[in-house]
């Protein structure tokens, strides 16, 4: 049971490329369309998937709840598409989102800027101009996007497993090199720690969101971690009796741990809109 995640440049066949490699590994192919419908079950309105969604949030909107709330709902998803297992997963940070998931094989694909611009002419019968700008918007928007929900660079090969050149392979090659690759690097002792981490992640965000959308506690930047027996709460708030409701409210979730409280409590602090 591997988790393959794939990183792509406009126009570097990533959609392509993901839907070969799964259908080769006899996988499921967690696409965009999969993400945003399930975004939207889980109850982010498609209206505000428009200023977030593999996008560079606005000043105003990167100061909003809803941003909290979108990264919240997207990690959800993310984590049930990967608790199922033997899956390709596509953008949204999920190479990010899944890092400490022993299973998880990361790739990133690229290709040089004037292919890319030869790609997208031909698909769209654009001119050179129109390419361009495409490739400009998209490439900065996905750094901006990565930069404001995870603090990191997308573009650093240090994040992957391996990053590929479409411009120098062709579709069925590329899938074949990833295939390859997973085969020899995920381990049924990694698969077997991989999915006691993908369960112990999505029970710390199904917390998370109870917690927020249920008890709608004002717990900012609220996350979860799971660490054998113990559940840990962090964030920050604006008083020590908050904090206690999130503990007892995260105790009678999960019974079986102990749950413990660190989160900062800073008085008058807000910092939302």
């Amino acid at each position: 049971m591997a988790v393959i995640t794939i990183s792509r440049q406009v126009a570097a066949l990533g959609d392509e490329i993901s839907a070969v490699l799964a259908e080769k590994l006899g996988y499921k192919f967690i696409d965009r369309k999969f993400v945003e419908r399930k975004l939207i079950e889980l109850g982010f309105s498609a209206e505000k998937l428009k200023k977030y969604d593999e996008r560079k949030p606005g000043f105003f909107a990167a100061l909003a709840k809803d941003r909290d709330e979108y990264l919240n709902y997207l990690q959800t998803a993310i984590f049930e598409a990967a608790s199922e297992g033997d899956c390709v997963l596509i953008g949204r940070g999920s190479f990010i989102i899944l890092e400490d998931v022993p299973n998880r094989f990361a790739v990133r694909l690229v290709a040089s800027n004037q292919v890319r611009l030869a790609r997208l002419m031909k698909e769209f019968s654009w001119n050179e101009k129109q390419a361009q700008q495409r490739i400009d918007e998209s490439d900065a928007n996905r750094l901006g996007f990565h930069k404001s929900f995870f603090n990191l660079v997308n573009e650093d090969p240090a994040h992957y497993h391996m990053t590929l050149n479409t411009a120098l392979m062709d579709i069925d090659a590329a899938a074949d090199c990833i295939a390859d690759a997973v085969k020899k690097t995920i381990t049924p002792e990694k698969e077997q720690q991989g999915a006691k981490k993908i369960e112990e992640l999505l029970t710390s965000q199904k917390v998370v969101n109870a917690l927020i959308f249920e008890y709608k506690l004002p717990v900012n930047f609220l996350h979860a971690v799971i660490d054998g027996d113990v559940l840990s709460l962090h964030g920050v708030a604006d008083s020590a009796a908050v904090a206690e409701q999130a503990v007892s409210a995260a105790a009678k979730m999960l019974p079986q741990k102990k749950v413990r409280s660190c989160i900062s409590i800073v008085q008058d602090f807000k910092p939302y809109s």
